[in-house]
């Protein structure tokens, strides 16, 4: 091959290479700028795509506080809902309960009304045989006996009033006086049947009142007791007593200031009335009566008082 023609054709490779490189070069730089934009493109949508997403988290916090704030707001209502409950509950067994209670007043008060009225027809009931029983009863006409009087005990000089003496009197020995209780008694002896007599107490002092067999002991320490031939009631430091064996303590809602002694010694009882309120003060029954009854009246040297003998026309 001459020479020329090879170096012809070797010039002409060399064009074309080189154009082949200049046209790979254009066609990689293109390319190039195309990734490059096209990573600027993606880390762009990647720098929003964080966002978006660091925006979905914080909205998703958000959501989450929102829930659990919905949440804790929700156990507050259920407490507080609990706590209303637990108080209408309350209210309810407090409303049941002044119910009840208002039903237990209710009856309270109709029992306390029935026993009011039970006790007014009793009291009417009581006056009507106590107006009947003095009419058809006898009336004793009573008087003190100063031979049977403790030296201690001054009676009046109509002898229906005894009252306590600090110093004894020098007065005659009599086998009938007392000489240890301070007692003394009515001058005549009860008569047989139904009879009564009133006795003011007044509102001091304190005494025994009753009856007694004639033969009592009367000189010596005694036990005031029916065994013994005493049925007598008591008023002592504010208490009343029938002395009975044992004592009975008796209940009085209004003080006796007149106390009425009633006696049927065919029946064999002895009654006691306060006639302040015409009420019953004690019976004694099944008595023992034999003999001469007397009245028997006692003073206490600690707060004596007096007792006074009502006449007929005053009962």
């Amino acid at each position: 091959m001459p020479g020329g023609c090879v170096s012809h054709q070797l010039h002409r490779q060399l064009l074309v290479g080189t154009q082949v490189v200049a046209s790979a070069g254009v066609h990689g730089s293109l390319l190039l700028n195309q990734i490059k934009e096209e990573k600027e493109q993606f880390q762009k949508e990647n720098e929003q795509l964080k966002k978006a997403n660091d925006q979905i988290n914080e909205e998703t916090d958000q959501i989450k506080e929102e829930k659990d704030q919905i949440k804790e707001e929700k156990d507050q209502f259920k407490e507080e809902k609990e706590q209303l409950q637990k108080e209408n509950d309350q209210i309810k067994g407090e409303k049941e309960k002044r119910q009840k209670e208002n039903e237990q007043l209710k009856k309270a008060n109709d029992q306390i009304k029935e026993a009011k009225d039970q006790i007014k027809e009793e009291k009417e009931q009581l006056q009507k045989e106590n107006d009947e029983w003095k009419v058809h009863v006898q009336i004793v006409h009573i008087t003190l006996d100063p031979a049977t009087a403790h030296p201690n005990l001054i009676l009046s000089e109509d002898k229906r009033q005894v009252t306590w003496g600090e110093k004894p009197q020098d007065i005659p020995q009599d086998p009938q006086r007392f000489s240890f209780l301070p007692c003394v008694l009515g001058q005549q002896p009860i008569p047989s049947g139904r009879c009564y007599w009133e006795v003011e107490v007044g509102t001091n002092g304190f005494w025994d009142l009753g009856i007694c067999r004639n033969n009592v002991k009367r000189k010596e320490r005694v036990v005031l007791k029916p065994e013994d031939g005493f049925w007598v009631i008591r008023f002592y430091k504010n208490e009343y007593w029938a002395l009975t064996s044992p004592e009975t303590q008796l209940t009085q809602k209004d003080h006796p200031r007149k106390v009425c002694v009633f006696l049927d010694s065919e029946a064999r009882y002895i009654s006691f009335y306060n006639m302040v309120d015409k009420t019953h003060i004690y019976t004694f029954d099944q008595c023992d009566f034999y003999g001469s009854l007397r009245p028997l009246f006692r003073l206490w040297a600690e707060n004596s008082g007096c007792l006074t003998i009502l006449p007929p026309s005053e009962t």
